[in-house]
């Protein structure tokens, strides 16, 4: 087996189980598939996939060795993603039930969703790109399977996969997500979803608040 394809079926093996752990991303996009429509979570997830790549290629620069050693620099990263972990769970208990209403009542495709693409994009992003502990994911698998001798261009190429199996992963579940048989078990429970989620990004806010440098 070449060497690169090796590196890469033993990143995508280790990979794997990142994607289908339950997280910060996962919520999010459940929230958006049920509450904004298809289009919405769609977009999210591509929005977390572009942010991973944000996370491999100052991993491949060497920033994510810097974040890691530096006290200071983990905890700004730490406590910006705290405080939009609680500012968005917040945001969604505060939520009127006419919010999540509207986005249970049937509707064509294009106009289900009243986000605009860049917030439902900018939400998966940051969700992901203020999350540290990608950090240290990256800077550990990056550092034992890759090999220092591999080039860049390979690296940003490992990046690209990794991107683009996590957006599929994601959008898949948008997909499933809102096929009219589920959005209709949703439909009469919105808003109480909107609740649940508002606490599970604010529990997961508070458990990222006690994270600690390695």
């Amino acid at each position: 087996m070449h060497p690169y394809l090796f590196e890469l079926t033993s990143l995508m093996a280790i990979f794997f189980f990142g994607i289908i752990s339950p997280g910060a991303d996962f919520a999010m996009v459940m929230r958006q598939s049920i509450l904004h429509g298809r289009r919405s979570a769609i977009l999210t997830s591509l929005g977390v996939g572009t942010s991973l790549m944000f996370h491999v290629t100052y991993t491949i620069l060497g920033l994510g060795l810097v974040i890691s050693q530096s006290i200071t620099l983990f905890n700004i990263v730490k406590w910006c993603g705290v405080a939009y972990l609680l500012y968005i769970g917040v945001k969604a208990l505060r939520a009127k039930p006419a919010e999540s209403i509207e986005a249970s009542v049937p509707a064509e495709p294009a106009t289900r969703s009243t986000q605009s693409a860049f917030k439902a994009f900018g939400l998966g992003f940051a969700a992901n790109a203020l999350n540290p502990k990608p950090v240290f994911f990256f800077l550990s698998i990056f550092s034992t399977v890759v090999s220092a001798q591999t080039p860049v261009a390979v690296k940003f190429g490992y990046g690209l996969v990794m991107a683009s199996c996590l957006i599929l992963w994601f959008v898949a579940v948008s997909l499933f997500m809102t096929t009219p048989a589920m959005r209709a078990r949703f439909a009469r429970i919105s808003h109480w979803i909107d609740r649940a989620s508002g606490m599970v990004f604010i529990a997961l806010g508070l458990k990222l608040a006690t994270e600690k440098a390695a």
